[in-house]
């Protein structure tokens, strides 16, 4: 488990995979294999991303909070893309990501949605999930 100093001044655990195992463990959702799939494509997208729980939900830090899982609908499991707790809509560039397969619904010029309805939809974009979560990271330092 690893630590910094969050915004406010209190440590902020950053790579804790044993509290989204917990989570995932007491995790009571017709879609958690969905949400396991998506944790394991984010983690294997490079070996610099790490994860923890944040917002209540399993999340994923590369120089900072990158994605969050949104699992409180049970008709689909959200990833959200961000570049960490607030929406920057004064950015003047936003980020830059190629998305040829429309995975992305962007919200702001800094955060994006994804969603997945069932493994099988999972399947179908785990490709391009992996090519978004690459290119989001290496816009993050």
């Amino acid at each position: 488990m690893k630590t910094q100093v969050g915004p406010k001044g209190k440590p902020e655990v950053w790579n804790d995979p044993k509290a989204v195992d917990k989570f995932l463990g007491k995790l009571d959702h017709p879609l958690k294999a969905v949400v396991e799939a998506i944790r394991g494509t984010i983690l294997s997208a490079t070996p610099h991303i790490t994860e923890g729980i944040k917002w209540n939900a399993p999340s994923f830090y590369c120089n900072g909070w990158f994605a969050t899982t949104n699992v409180r609908g049970k008709d689909s499991v959200m990833v959200v893309f961000h570049m960490g707790a607030k929406v920057k809509d004064n950015s003047t560039a936003g980020m830059s990501i190629k998305d040829p397969s429309g995975l992305l619904e962007w919200v702001a010029k800094e955060r994006a949605i994804s969603r997945f309805s069932s493994l099988e939809d999972f399947n179908a974009k785990q490709a391009p999930l992996k090519a978004v979560v690459s290119q989001w990271v290496g816009q993050m330092s």
